[in-house]
């Protein structure tokens, strides 16, 4: 029996941290214009979407930082074994 979800999707696009790093500039830059000095909400939503890309680009480059030390370890193990 057939679903409305399937497992044959094409794989959504990722964006790369230099374009994420460029996205979050942007809309740094967007909330420092003069455009919106009379919608501060605004500059503040965009200078906290701006933090909140900078933030995860941080996390990601700690998560891949910490898996290849625990590959290494792995292979370093595995080494040791003798496999």
């Amino acid at each position: 029996m057939a679903t409305e979800y399937s497992s044959n999707t094409a794989p959504t696009p990722q964006m790369t941290p230099a374009e994420l790093s460029a996205l979050a500039s942007r809309l740094r830059n967007r909330a420092n214009s003069a455009l919106l000095h009379d919608q501060p909400e605004q500059q503040r939503d965009l200078r906290a979407a701006a933090q909140v890309i900078d933030q995860l680009l941080r996390l990601r480059a700690e998560i891949r930082a910490t898996a290849a030390v625990t590959d290494g370890l792995s292979r370093l193990l595995e080494l040791a074994e003798g496999r």
